[in-house]
């Protein structure tokens, strides 16, 4: 069972209402750091590569990076997350503002690390190593009630996106008060943690990647039948409308009421799949927020994670890029 194909006329429609719509992103933000070297020889100290620095950068990561992928399509995106007060919080909101997205509500907790991870990698894309600087218990109540209070200001909205990552920002109560606060035909997608399932009743879409939907249902999904029972088995027990599984190279599955279906993968080729499932899930909500059905929002998510695969790190794609590629 496949999903209908979208036409470049279609696709070219919904890209084009997609500039100024109005997405509340609220989730674990992240800041990915990268150095850069050369490895000529091992360590006489240890079995490791000796990196020599050549360069260093940051790129938005996690909740970040979801409206960072937001802003790249034209959306009005408004981010609430947990900030520590340090140097990474800094960095994050410089660019943050250098990405188009405003960091005034980003909620400070000086007990708190900003969530950072330190890549090492080589000038050929090779990971020699990774530090994360994080701290992830649950958010305190006081810092849950700065973040209700941010939630409770942003008002008429065309889309919620929860962006979890199990650092601590995205509790039960907030995602509660996330749902209640939606009107009518106002969408609610979450990029899900297995652990937090029951966290997510009445969004409107949860989007699990391929191993993420395994946990959840303690199956094995290697066929499109697979995949199915495994998206049926989780919209039931969560209570949501539709489910969204991620697959990797094998594309995606759509469960809903009203339509199902796969999609085959979309890359021409794979460099990084990091903050793929961001993309997806930026391209998803936006597509929605103008009035795509489900199907054509996935179809569209589809694409623009086939694009971004293709680029190093955590990365944005453009209307652009997507209509070329459809």
């Amino acid at each position: 069972m496949t999903l209908s194909a979208l036409d470049r006329s279609r696709a070219g429609q919904i890209l084009a209402r997609l500039g100024g719509r109005r997405i509340l992103v609220v989730g674990d933000v992240m800041l990915d750091r990268f150095i850069v070297g050369t490895v000529s020889r091992i360590s006489p100290e240890a079995p490791v590569p000796v990196v020599r620095y050549r360069s260093e950068h940051v790129r938005l990561g996690g909740a970040a990076n979801v409206a960072h992928n937001l802003a790249a399509l034209g959306a009005n995106v408004s981010l609430i997350g947990i900030v520590g007060r340090d140097a990474a919080a800094d960095r994050l909101r410089e660019a943050l503002t250098k990405a188009g997205v405003p960091a005034t509500h980003l909620v400070v907790d000086p007990s708190r690390l900003t969530t950072e991870k330190v890549r090492v990698v080589t000038e050929r894309n090779q990971q020699v190593a990774r530090i994360d600087y994080e701290e992830d218990a649950e958010a305190s109540a006081d810092v849950q009630r700065a973040m209700l209070d941010q939630v409770v200001a942003l008002k008429d909205q065309d889309a919620i996106l929860v962006s979890d990552y199990l650092k601590g920002a995205v509790t039960a109560g907030l995602v509660r008060t996330l749902v209640e606060k939606r009107t009518a035909g106002t969408p609610v997608v979450v990029d899900p943690k297995v652990p937090h399932l029951g966290y997510y009743r009445g969004a409107s879409v949860i989007t699990p990647n391929h191993h993420e939907a395994e946990q959840a249902t303690h199956s094995r999904i290697r066929t499109e039948s697979d995949a199915q029972r495994a998206a049926q088995a989780i919209r039931a027990e969560v209570g949501c409308e539709a489910v969204l599984i991620t697959r990797g190279d094998q594309g995606l599955w759509l469960s809903a009421a009203s339509e199902e279906g796969a999609a085959p993968a979309a890359a021409r080729e794979v460099s990084d799949v990091t903050g793929a499932g961001d993309t997806v899930v930026a391209t998803l909500t936006l597509g929605l927020a103008a009035g795509a059905t489900l199907s054509e929002a996935a179809l569209l998510a589809n694409v623009a994670a086939g694009i971004v695969v293709g680029k190093f790190g955590p990365a944005t794609v453009s209307t652009a890029e997507i209509l070329e590629r459809i």
